[in-house]
């Protein structure tokens, strides 16, 4: 996939602010840059997490089974391009990266299991709790979660103790019950059934969104930049996990088993983004999103042009 960069142009005499994103107009071959790093990062999973004899060889098998299945990385392409920004190692940001989406693998193994959404298959193949049990599928997930911290916490991520500690407490933060794990408590509580936009917007931010915040900013951490550099990320990032959702949505109803790689369907009877907005609505919606997304990179220039193709991308996937 060729993608022209794409953010918000400033009109006649109108000054670059966050609202007016410019850009080189370059193609983006965000199809070859996003295969080759997966690559990278399968690759380096697979070294992070060797196979093992004996009687604890079943969870790490488990845990390849999941980091290893493929998919198309987007956290940590998130990771290395916002790294990128700054000249950071792609060594280091590799390692932020596999960090990232061990937590998203793990993630998604709970994700499955029987007692939250219970889904038989993932990315196009059994759930891990079907691949082998629930016992192995639960531990292969805890597993994959504190490794994600070491990977972090060690030199080789970044020789200064301060962005390594940086690094833990954002993804700490991202991953516990003031992100992730705490939108999927509201995702799974009685008030989701009659939550309206606000809320449902809130939800996915922390589920899906402070993955994806984390992705984005850490690379600024990776750099030891100043605030400002952050805030640009962070809130391209808010942007993007929420077009991400409303794209999720729209694939849940609109897509195939096939296509997404996993039941859909799944949210019938919940109120989505298609719900309350209806199918045009949250096209539109995610549309804006996109373009709000892409202004917040203004202060990079055409360095960011594969970030706003990414945020394209997220709204024109079929998976």
């Amino acid at each position: 996939m060729t993608i022209e960069a794409a953010a918000p142009a400033a009109t006649s005499g109108e000054p670059q602010t966050a609202m007016s994103a410019p850009v080189s107009g370059t193609p983006v071959d965000l199809d070859g840059l996003m295969t080759t790093a997966a690559k990278s990062v399968s690759d380096e999973l697979d070294r992070l997490i060797p196979e093992v004899a004996g009687p604890r060889g079943p969870v790490v098998e488990a845990m390849r089974y999941s980091a290893l299945s493929g998919g198309k990385r987007l956290r940590p392409f998130l990771v290395m391009e916002s790294a990128g920004l700054f000249g950071v190692p792609v060594a280091q940001s590799l390692r932020v990266g596999c960090a990232v989406e061990m937590v998203h693998c793990y993630s998604l193994i709970h994700d499955d299991l029987p007692a939250m959404d219970d889904s038989d298959t993932r990315r196009g193949r059994p759930a891990v709790h079907k691949a082998f049990d629930e016992a192995i599928a639960i531990l292969a997930g805890d597993a994959l979660l504190t490794q994600a911290f070491e990977v972090l916490g060690e030199f080789a991520t970044s020789r200064d103790a301060a962005v390594r500690a940086a690094l833990v407490v954002e993804l700490a933060k991202s991953a516990g019950a003031a992100g992730m794990v705490g939108g999927q408590m509201i995702d799974i509580s009685p008030a989701r059934e009659t939550m309206q936009y606000d809320a449902i917007a809130e939800l996915e931010a922390l589920k899906t969104g402070e993955l994806i915040r984390f992705s984005c900013v850490s690379g600024a951490i990776l750099a030891g930049t100043g605030e400002g550099e952050r805030m640009a990320l962070a809130g391209y990032a808010a942007d993007l996990g929420l077009a991400f959702q409303v794209a999720d949505d729209l694939l849940d109803v609109t897509g195939t088993e096939e296509q997404v790689g996993k039941p859909v369907g799944q949210d019938d009877g919940l109120t989505t983004f298609v719900t309350l907005l209806g199918l045009e609505g949250a096209r539109k919606k995610a549309e804006d999103l996109v373009e709000s997304a892409c202004a917040y990179l203004a202060p990079f220039g055409a360095s960011a042009d594969t970030l706003r193709a990414v945020a394209r991308f997220v709204v024109d996937r079929n998976q």
